[in-house]
């Protein structure tokens, strides 16, 4: 398979990763994805503690660390905390994920990296904040969903709390780190400054909440479990045709009466118990009961074509195989290739933006620990003298 060449649209940056696990190494992805050159920094293959993500061989470190460089060096011994500020002199961003008070102890905080290198983009992504009564707690994904409200709505009602089936916090809180890291990066242009920019899990779940956060801050309505349905837009949800499960989604008075129409009820649309919205919410089993009497006598892409045909959404809900195998997401390219000079050809998920004049790209599998630590070192000045001097001193 030929070369792909990485992105050009962030190839000026330097990125600087100092996280693990998840939320942190996505931000980096996000910013490496198009062409960003983002050197993972890495404590030395014998001091590397639990692996996370499976271990550097598993798909799932291989699709979080993809587009980077490796390198190795000892937080533990001052050479390395000096080498890797003498890194950081020559870098744009910093991403961290430290606990909150580390930073300081290592004296790579912002503060301090900024008296050498006032342009630095440094962003911070924490369970809980950088401050505040539980800024100290360790933050775990589920933690984060529990204690944002999502768990509260999610799942059906009655059966108790439910997570949702992604590491959403980690997802979002690296995603929103990456957006501030660009807003950061424009600033920057005007101000030629950098700045200190920080998220956390709890954060980014309390924002996705979204219109559940706005019933109850702006209406007082404290949301519930909904299970499969839409909480205020009635019919839209789960159904079940004679040979399994569909989502249907009808958004509106005009749409309604189609929908009733290609079911073969318009007698549905007069019906004082689902004349309009607020009664079809009080008789919601009701009807979908009665939905799912009439959906039962046809399969579900009969169904799909007819109302898709008609303006009302609809869709399959798929396996993962069956999401991937999809012909529209087939035709949209989501899925890339890429070689690993160690395990072969690989497939994984690329970007969902689509920049038409710099797209993302994934030009290069995730590195071994370490696999570039002499080739960065040597950008720094560094010859063949100073590498065995360090590595005989543990320094990497």
């Amino acid at each position: 398979m030929p070369h792909i060449p990485a992105s050009t649209a962030l190839q000026r940056f330097r990125v600087i990763d100092l996280t693990q696990v998840r939320a942190g190494p996505t931000a980096c992805r996000q910013l490496a994805d198009w062409g960003a050159d983002v050197v993972q920094v890495q404590m030395p293959e014998s001091m590397r503690g639990d692996d996370t993500l499976g271990g550097q061989d598993g798909s799932d470190y291989q699709y979080t660390h993809r587009n980077k460089r490796s390198i190795t060096l000892n937080l533990k011994t001052d050479e390395g905390i000096a080498t890797l500020k003498r890194l950081i002199d020559t870098a744009d961003v910093v991403v961290e994920n430290f606990r909150p008070d580390v930073k300081f102890r290592l004296g790579i905080d912002y503060e301090s990296l900024a008296t050498t290198n006032p342009r630095l983009v440094y962003a911070s992504i924490s369970g809980f904040g950088q401050s505040g009564p539980l800024a100290t707690r360790p933050g775990f994904d589920q933690i984060a969903q529990g204690m944002s409200g999502l768990m509260s709505v999610t799942g059906q009602a009655g059966d108790g709390p439910m997570r949702v089936g992604i590491p959403i916090g980690d997802l979002c809180a690296g995603i929103f780190a990456a957006q501030g890291v660009l807003v950061a990066l424009l600033e920057r242009e005007a101000s030629g400054k950098g700045q200190w920019l920080h998220t956390s899990l709890l954060e980014s779940m309390v924002y996705m909440m979204d219109f559940q956060t706005s019933r109850y801050l702006i209406d007082g309505d404290v949301a519930t479990q909904a299970g499969n349905f839409h909480p205020t837009s009635i019919p839209t949800g789960v159904y079940k045709a004679r040979d399994g499960y569909m989502n249907i989604a009808v958004f509106g008075s005009k749409i309604w009466e189609r929908f009733c129409h290609i079911l073969g009820a318009p007698e549905w649309i007069t019906d004082p118990r689902y004349h309009d919205k607020p009664s079809r919410s009080v008789n919601r089993d009701t009807l979908n009961a009665e939905i799912n009497q009439r959906l039962a006598a046809h399969d579900r892409a009969h169904w799909i074509e007819r109302l898709n045909d008609g303006g009302v959404a609809c869709g399959l809900i798929s396996s993962m195989q069956e999401a991937l195998d999809e012909p529209q997401v087939q035709h949209l390219g989501m899925v890339k290739h890429v070689v690993s000079k160690w395990q072969g050809p690989q497939r994984m998920v690329g970007q969902p933006v689509q920049l038409e004049r710099t797209p993302s790209t994934i030009a290069r599998s995730a590195p071994r620990r370490g696999e570039h630590t002499e080739e960065i070192l040597g950008e720094l000045g560094l010859v063949t003298e100073d590498f065995a001097r360090m590595k005989a001193a543990g320094v990497y």
